[in-house]
């Protein structure tokens, strides 16, 4: 038998046509040896039984318990890995041909290489607005807009870490139960003393969803992020860098001078102002999208962000509207 040399760790939870979706594009793979390759799928206790996706093909499955969230779950699948090299897959991407050999071949490369992240495609099978919007935004921050930072967001998407790295940073923070910034905090260990290498060439196929869950999801890790960001005192050189935070300070500024000339007749000019100076601030974003989908995408692209950016820092002041009940369950429920 030869040795395992990438374990694929896949969490998943319910839609097991999307398991079965993914399972069936990384065996489709081209220029890989199967022999060296094991799938890993972690079910997070889910009320969908996975069964009869997994056995249909060649992969090792584990259940956990209880629901305990994806972090839990890719730190089971990693003690259970047999590989040298960990790559962390969401259930619901889907493999292009090339995108297992592009990641086995960083390594064999580069026998130094700790970490490698790669990217989602821009394209979307739907139509509609928000889920293209979405993966507009996201291709614009990792390949426009990203600046020049010693380490990129390790995101479990799509992601790649020798085991012994991994194990030896203490994996993910099982205190987050869904898919939250267990992520972010992870990049940041890793990062403290190694190099996460961004692979553009290394992509997956994505889906997302409305506008619903993208703004659920944005509340929430602005929520969640912002005491890693107090702890740390640093900004990111993907999405959550210093000109991204301040490009959604002028976004809430703009509409809040608005606001006041609704109320008051005045504080025209501040108003105009702030959403000049916004509009400024993401035109690379606007001209990428202008370039793609033309012009009415882009204006609606503009005011879909301002949206966003209030959802962002919604979650972000209600973290420090929420510390004071904090304390007092922390010093009197304990």
């Amino acid at each position: 038998m030869k040795r395992i040399f990438l374990s694929i760790v896949i969490p998943a939870y319910n839609y097991p046509e999307l398991l079965d979706r993914l399972i069936n594009s990384i065996w489709s793979s081209r220029k890989i040896n199967r022999e060296e390759i094991e799938i890993i799928v972690v079910d997070d206790a889910s009320k969908i039984s996975l069964k009869p996706t997994v056995i249909k093909y060649k992969v090792r499955y584990f259940r956990l318990k209880k629901n305990s969230g994806p972090a839990k779950a890719r730190n089971l699948g990693v003690d259970k890995a047999l590989g040298e090299l960990i790559l962390f897959l969401d259930s619901d991407v889907v493999l292009f041909p090339n995108t297992l050999a592009r990641v086995v071949g960083l390594y064999k490369r580069n026998p130094d290489l700790v970490a490698a992240t790669g990217v989602w495609d821009k394209k979307q099978k739907s139509n509609s607005f928000f889920p293209n919007f979405k993966a507009l935004r996201d291709w614009s921050y990792w390949i426009i807009e990203r600046n020049g930072g010693l380490y990129y967001l390790f995101s479990p998407r799509i992601a790649s870490i020798k085991k012994n790295i991994f194990k030896g940073v203490g994996g993910f923070n099982t205190k987050y139960k869904g898919a939250d910034v267990e992520d972010i905090e992870l990049t940041y260990k890793i990062a403290e003393k190694y190099d996460i290498k961004f692979d553009e060439k290394t992509k997956v196929k994505h889906e997302f969803g409305g506008f619903g869950s993208i703004a659920r999801g944005y509340f929430r890790r602005s929520f969640l992020w912002t005491p890693l960001f107090l702890k740390r005192k640093k900004f990111d050189p993907v999405a959550t860098t210093g000109r991204e935070t301040f490009t959604g300070l002028t976004a809430v500024l703009a509409v809040v001078g608005f606001f006041l000339v609704l109320i008051t007749g005045k504080f025209h000019t501040i108003a105009i102002f702030f959403l000049l100076l916004h509009f400024l601030l993401v035109s690379r974003f606007l001209k990428f999208v202008y370039s793609e989908k033309g012009a009415f995408f882009a204006i609606r692209s503009f005011f879909a962000g301002i949206i966003l950016y209030l959802v962002i820092y919604a979650g972000s002041l209600w973290y420090f509207l929420s510390l004071p009940f904090k304390i007092v369950k922390e010093r009197f429920f304990k």
